[in-house]
């Protein structure tokens, strides 16, 4: 199963303070919208979003049919057909893709830690 590229998505208090912070260590913005909460940045193949309001935890997000590099990969796992993997292999699903559904959509599992696992398909 692949799940595409990863990074981790981060509750911020302040995107500018965050933005600043993540600067520091090296990282670029390479997307986003500060005015809209949310921002990704990008320090080699370490990617990280900013997201204010968004989500209530940190959360792993990985995106099937991206590479690390944000380019859309030949070949892809659909989010649909990873969720029934998950389903099958007894994880419980906090928020499904429509199976009827094409292109574009999300599943979410929580690890047993309490860690939200996104797996967020754009294309």
């Amino acid at each position: 199963m692949d799940l595409g590229a990863f990074s981790v998505s981060l509750n911020v208090k302040d995107i500018a303070a965050s933005k600043a912070f993540y600067e520091k260590l090296g990282f670029t913005p390479i997307g986003g919208n500060a005015e809209e909460n949310w921002l990704i940045l990008r320090n080699g193949d370490h990617v990280i979003g900013l997201f204010r309001g968004m989500f209530e935890r940190n959360l792993l997000t990985f995106n099937p049919g991206w590479d690390q590099q944000c380019n859309e990969t030949a070949e892809h796992t659909d989010v649909r057909e990873i969720q029934r993997r998950l389903r099958a292999a007894g994880l419980a699903l906090v928020n499904e893709a429509d199976e009827r559904s094409e292109g574009p959509a999300s599943c979410m599992v929580i690890d047993p830690d309490g860690n939200p696992i996104l797996i967020d398909q754009h294309r």
